[in-house]
């Protein structure tokens, strides 16, 4: 298995509790929050990761070579801001399987990457996001899915919801998928929502540990989490 991890975000919310480190590098119980990711994914059987990089790629590219995972790692550097989409679309130039994960570089989400793949590739999918349910939330949107097809059917604004399926962060693209889009896009907005209506999108729904460290409390709530071992880290 193949996957992008976009690890290219300056953490600008984090700012007043994490400074001059790419929001990926923020320390997590004594470890940049990345690490974590890398050691699930070389657990998972991973065999490539593309890191997508832009703000001070060199700690991180400083950072990689103290490390020995048994996974290769390379990388591409956004020399301007592409978006979440744009970003995808230059890393992909690097990807060699047909269907390549993508990650966000500032959230876990445990997942069973095998069924999600196997899931994406019974649908026939165009893409397929891991989804999470959560409780009493109002930070994320709320993803609607078929329970029979799995297919996504819309995606909700922002709201308080009691309970729903967010998404998690986590994708399976089709290398292709994204060709014919512009150089710089949204990966949620201009495709995402765009497959909407295609049945083009299928969803994954994962129980596994969520965190999400882009403000200040969720960063807190990682620390505590993972520290006293709410994550098993390996």
């Amino acid at each position: 298995m193949e996957t992008i991890v976009l690890a290219g975000g300056m953490g600008t919310r984090l700012q007043s509790v994490v400074s001059d480190v790419p929001k990926c590098m923020a320390p997590v119980a004594g470890r940049p929050f990345l690490y974590y990711l890398l050691a699930a994914l070389e657990k998972a059987g991973f065999g490539h990761i593309i890191l997508s990089l832009g703000y001070k790629h060199e700690a991180i590219e400083e950072w990689l070579d103290t490390l020995s995972f048994s996974m290769r790692i390379s990388f591409v550097i956004e020399k301007e801001l592409l978006g979440t989409g744009g970003a995808v679309r230059y890393a992909l130039s690097q990807a060699e399987e047909p269907d390549v994960f993508i990650l966000n570089g500032d959230t876990f989400l445990e997942v069973d990457y095998a069924g999600m793949l196997e899931l994406h590739r019974q649908t026939k999918a165009t893409a397929t996001l891991a989804l999470k349910r959560m409780e009493k939330f109002s930070r994320y949107g709320v993803v609607e899915v078929d329970d029979i097809s799995h297919r996504i059917m819309r995606f909700l604004e922002k709201q308080y919801c009691e309970s729903g399926l967010i998404n998690g962060g986590t994708y399976l693209i089709k290398k292709e998928a994204l060709n014919l889009f512009p150089e710089k896009f949204s990966l949620e907005k201009a495709f995402f929502e765009t497959k909407v209506s295609d049945g083009a999108l299928a969803g994954f729904l994962s129980d596994g540990y969520f965190i999400d460290i882009g403000i200040p409390e969720d960063y807190a709530q990682a620390q505590k989490d993972f520290r006293d071992g709410k994550y098993k880290t390996v």
